[in-house]
């Protein structure tokens, strides 16, 4: 989490300087914004670590924010922080997938601790997404065939089902499992499992 960053979204330039230090002297990296709209044109999408953001600004509000990231598909955690809070607006943006909503004043502890914990989720994030992936690389490499044993086996089939339900003999299944086995990079049955379900969260429409 080295390069983990706090982008901090706020109108107010006092507030922002005044997080922005606070942040820095606990040893988190900050990027300041003056307004939502410069955070969207800006963002980078191997940025990692987490949104600040006041709720009430001139233009793009927090929430609207929280919106546009969705909608551009942003996944970096939210936390919202304002004066101007209320029941109704909390839930509004716990519900559009704020990581919390913190009103002022806010103890820095407290402060610290939540925007740690958004970094901290941000990483798991991360590591899930570059695990799906690289999962999906290696099963672009499968011929069809293997793909097909691939599946069943996942099925939970025998390789004597395989090759009924293939048509072929339970030899050349062995053959097309040690061959797909060697370009998923799997040593057992149960990596191959796990490399397939991965591949298939990173891709809902896998088969």
């Amino acid at each position: 989490m080295n390069d983990a960053t706090v982008f901090l979204v706020d109108d107010d330039a006092s507030v922002r300087d005044a997080l922005s230090l606070l942040l820095s002297l606990k040893g988190m990296r900050t990027q300041l914004f003056a307004a939502a709209e410069t955070f969207l044109e800006t963002y980078r999408p191997e940025w990692r670590g987490c949104v600040l953001t006041d709720l009430k600004m001139p233009a793009m509000s927090g929430l609207d924010l929280q919106q546009a990231m969705r909608d551009r598909g942003i996944s970096l955690p939210v936390v919202v922080l304002t004066a101007h809070g209320d029941v109704s607006t909390a839930r509004m943006a716990l519900k559009s997938g704020a990581f919390d909503f913190l009103e002022k004043p806010i103890d820095d502890e407290i402060l610290l601790d939540v925007l740690r914990n958004a970094i901290r989720e941000d990483s798991l994030r991360s590591d899930v997404q570059r695990t799906e992936d690289t999962a999906r690389s290696l099963l672009e490499r499968l011929t069809p065939r293997e793909r097909d044993v691939l599946n069943l086996l996942v099925e939970g089939l025998s390789q004597r089902d395989i090759a009924a339900r293939l048509d072929i003999s339970p030899r050349t299944v062995e053959v097309y499992k040690a061959r797909m086995m060697e370009k998923l990079r799997c040593r057992s049955l149960a990596e191959v499992v796990r490399t397939a379900i991965a591949a298939a969260s990173a891709d809902p429409t896998d088969t």
